[in-house]
């Protein structure tokens, strides 16, 4: 654009500027008068032309009151260089559209706080041009309709060699203040924290507010999942922050509180200023800004999942109540504590079932001949803890001999409130059937012994194999000992006393199987003892010596009376005996049957009864 002569704008101003000085100054007259006290003069800033209400180039820059840099707003009013009234914050300044506020307002306050007079110069250029386009473009004469065009109209003559910049800078800080999108008013937000249901160390944090922002969000008592940090910078509204919360103290409820600062943009206002008689001046209303602040509007309560573990007390049990070991387990450094640390009390329940076959279930299911017999409870101790196992004895007896299998169950709503809000809603654990350690069971096994025999005959006794046997079979035997005179027939049934014990025999159905000893010389009062062992050795059933039913008297012969010639009887002496039993019941339990029949003649075996 051509440069304009200094004299051509001075004549075509000439009269322009004595009407404006006149004016002005009947307007500041009245003005002191009717105004309240202002707060401060307001002094030249940054910028280029004259410091006057009127001159020939005006004042191109900004204007100081009480050090802010503020704008003309009013293209074509005096400058405000008489005293200035302070405002504040306004979002009806000089009648200007919220957009237009919005503008102005990223203008002075990201841009106009300056003392770079090239860079003040263009924030007032673009200033007036969004309050008045066509009065900043023309108030100086300049007939086109372009930004650039009007600052060149005016700056070739009074700064040409900063001309090209502020001309630069104005058009881009006019488009950028167009370009965004209006502002708002006074902005408030709101922050929400959520927990996870089933793991309530998980969750979200999330800011909603009614207009778009951005800003700084603290938690305390977590971190954001995908940074590690309790404080991003980089918050937005209307996003869900995952979050991961770390319990403070173990099996204690605790709680994760959020902050933060966010800024919804430029607001759409100005710190407006007055002055009698001249300008209104736009200063910084910066951006709307609103702090939030919440926290979990329900305790967390870190959820454990406790388990059980069953041993029961012996593995082949005498009639009479279920024992049972239990151990609690599972994740333990979460049990629920009071307010002491003491552990909370968990409660456990089991059913215990019989069945006529050794359990077996390969998926842990409870099979549907399981005859449910009684039940068992326990409740940990708030002292003891998990430590060591709770040993639990039912309240009623075994009914019968069969395989009895405790299956422990450990829910929520067989909890207290306090130890319940630690554990998943629906929690239940259930002790899969037929774990080893869970079985018991009662054998059926006896014994008849021969009650009568006379001296030099050998004497026999019939074991009695009832239902149940384990899978693997019985290795059964049985053995003779001498009743001693003073000696209470339980406590007969010594190494001492033995007289004659039998080979051992491998059952693996129930029957009677009878053995026969050597002949006996010596009359007296003979205790039988049977015995039954499992494959691995372990003890099924141990006879009560001195039974009625387990008792052979033999009696002397008459006088003049040989004893009867008889075969070779099963049995040997006590040492070879306890020997021959350990090699017998290995032999047997690598399938050695054949072996025992051929040695038949040492013993005789009656088919089981049917």
């Amino acid at each position: 654009m051509p440069r304009v002569p200094h004299a051509l704008h001075t004549m075509r101003n000439a009269i322009r500027a004595v009407a404006a000085i006149t004016v002005a100054a009947l307007l500041s007259s009245v003005a002191l008068v009717l105004l309240p006290a202002p707060a401060h003069a307001a002094e030249q800033g940054a910028g280029f032309g004259t410091w006057a209400p009127i001159s020939e180039y005006g004042w191109h820059g900004s204007m100081l009151v009480d050090g802010v840099h503020t704008y003309c707003i009013l293209p074509g009013a005096p400058a405000p260089t008489g005293p200035s009234v302070d405002n504040g914050i306004s979002a009806t300044a000089a009648g200007l559209s919220p957009q237009q506020l919005t503008g102005i307002n990223l203008l002075v306050t990201k841009y106009g706080q300056t003392s770079d007079p090239v860079q003040a110069a263009a924030v007032g250029w673009a200033v007036k041009a969004i309050a008045d386009w066509s009065g900043s473009l023309h108030h100086f004469g300049y007939p086109g309709d372009s930004l650039a065009g009007a600052i060149h109209w005016t700056f070739s003559a009074l700064a040409p060699e900063h001309d090209e910049e502020i001309q630069r800078r104005a058009v881009a800080f006019y488009e950028e203040a167009r370009a965004l999108p209006t502002g708002s008013g006074p902005v408030s937000g709101s922050v929400t924290v959520t927990a996870d249901a089933t793991d309530p160390t998980r969750g979200t944090v999330r800011v909603d507010a009614p207009a778009s922002a951005t800003g700084t969000l603290s938690v305390d008592g977590a971190v954001f999942d995908d940074t590690g940090a309790d404080t991003r910078t980089d918050a937005a509204t209307g996003v869900d922050y995952a979050i991961t919360a770390m319990p403070p103290t173990p099996g204690r409820p605790y709680s994760v509180s959020v902050s933060g600062h966010f800024s919804a943009g430029p607001a759409a206002a100005v710190r407006h200023f007055t002055t009698a008689g001249g300008q209104d001046t736009a200063g910084p209303a910066g951006n709307s800004e609103f702090d939030v602040a919440g926290a979990d509007t329900a305790p967390r309560h870190p959820l454990f999942a406790p388990t059980i573990s069953t041993q029961v007390a012996t593995r082949y049990a005498s009639p009479g109540p279920f024992v049972d070991d239990v151990v609690f387990g599972g994740t333990l450094e979460d049990w629920p504590r009071g307010e002491d640390a003491s552990l909370l009390q968990v409660a456990a329940t089991a059913v215990v079932y019989r069945t006529e076959d050794e359990p077996a279930s390969a998926d842990g299911s409870i099979p549907a001949d399981a005859e449910p017999v009684g039940s068992l409870a326990v409740q940990t101790d708030s002292q003891r803890g998990t430590a060591g196992p709770y040993r639990v004895s039912s309240l009623w007896d075994l009914p019968a001999p069969g395989f009895y299998t405790a299956v422990w169950t450990i829910e929520r709503e067989s909890q207290s409130a306090e130890v319940a809000a630690h554990l998943a809603p629906g929690y239940r654990w259930v002790e899969p059937f037929a774990e080893r350690t869970q079985v018991s069971m009662i054998p059926a096994v006896s014994s008849a012994a021969e009650p009568e025999i006379t001296a030099g005959r050998p004497m026999s006794d019939t074991i009695i194999v009832g239902a149940p046997l384990p899978s693997t079979g019985l290795i059964i035997s049985s053995a003779v000992y001498r009743a001693a005179e003073g000696t209470p027939p339980v406590d007969t049934c010594t190494d001492g006393a033995l007289v004659w014990s039998s080979d051992p025999i491998a059952v693996t159905s129930p029957g009677e199987y009878s053995v026969t000893s050597l002949p006996i010389t010596e009359p007296g009062t003979y205790f039988w003892q049977e015995r039954a062992v499992d494959a691995d050795g372990e003890l099924v059933h141990l006879g009560v010596c001195g039974a009625a039913s387990e008792t052979t008297t033999v009696t002397a012969l008459p006088p003049g009376t040989s004893p009867p010639r008889t075969l070779a009887a099963t049995g040997q002496p006590e040492t070879a005996a306890r020997t021959g039993a350990g090699v017998g019941i290995a032999a047997l339990t690598a399938g050695a049957t054949l072996i025992l029949l051929a040695r038949r003649r040492r013993f005789v075996a009656r088919s089981p009864i049917g």
